[in-house]
């Protein structure tokens, strides 16, 4: 059965101060969540551009077309009482970080560690420790300092940021890199190329799979829209 998407019911948008909020009005009406949460954001440029997003929409809305309104709607409904679990998953991935483990190919662990250990070594000092490094699958335990340090971090940050730093981390598979993007310590193509270098690696050798390359560019299209989402949220 085919989903039933929602004809556009509105023709003007604007933003309202409410409650501590920038809120999208839709002919004067608050926009709700799917939690039935007024659909706002403390900064006005990520309000703005959400509001952008609903004044693009045509005869129907395609919620798919609209990446700052979903990834909004999730941490509003998420709200404080999602950030445990978040934050869980963050420390999940920094337990067996995809950094910290080396190729047996000596030539594609040279290239991981002259392009990884760096990150490692820099944020290990932000967090308070150093990162435990192993060669193949074999699982390595992190220090607890760096798993305490990140859970210090973690606990300081809004709940908004917590559920930035989880998708982050699920995209890149490693949650220095999501650490270290939200430090602004690497910039957006050197975390997503980072994430991506035993791929390219394979890619040299074997020569470009295209379905690999397309489920790459739907990566990366989503990693920018998340990317955007953050610079705006602090904006």
């Amino acid at each position: 059965m085919s989903e039933t998407r929602p004809k556009r019911f509105y023709t003007e948008v604007t933003t309202r101060e409410q409650d501590g909020l920038h809120v999208i009005q839709l002919d004067g009406r608050t926009a709700k969540t799917v939690g039935r949460q007024p659909l706002g954001a403390a900064s006005l440029a990520l309000a703005e551009a959400m509001a952008g997003e609903w004044d693009e929409q045509a005869e129907i809305i395609d919620l798919a077309a609209m990446p700052l309104t979903r990834l909004q709607g999730f941490v509003l409904d998420g709200g404080e009482g999602a950030r445990a679990q978040w934050s869980e998953t963050v420390l999940s991935y920094l337990g067996s970080d995809l950094l910290c483990y080396r190729a047996p190919d000596a030539k594609l662990a040279k290239r991981q560690a002259d392009l990884w250990q760096p990150v490692l070594d820099q944020m290990g000092t932000v967090l308070g420790g150093s990162f435990a490094v192993t060669e193949g699958v074999m699982a390595v335990e992190q220090p607890g300092d760096v798993i305490e340090g990140a859970g210090a971090k973690l606990s300081g940050l809004p709940p908004g940021d917590v559920f930035i730093l989880k998708l982050l981390t699920e995209m890149t598979g490693s949650a220095v890199l999501a650490l270290a993007l939200a430090e602004e310590r690497l910039s957006p193509d050197e975390a997503f190329a980072a994430a991506r270098l035993d791929e390219t690696y394979q890619a040299e050798i074997w020569g470009v799979d295209e379905e690999a390359a397309a489920r790459e560019a739907v990566l990366r299209r989503d990693f920018d829209d998340v990317i955007r989402f953050l610079a705006l949220s602090r904006g």
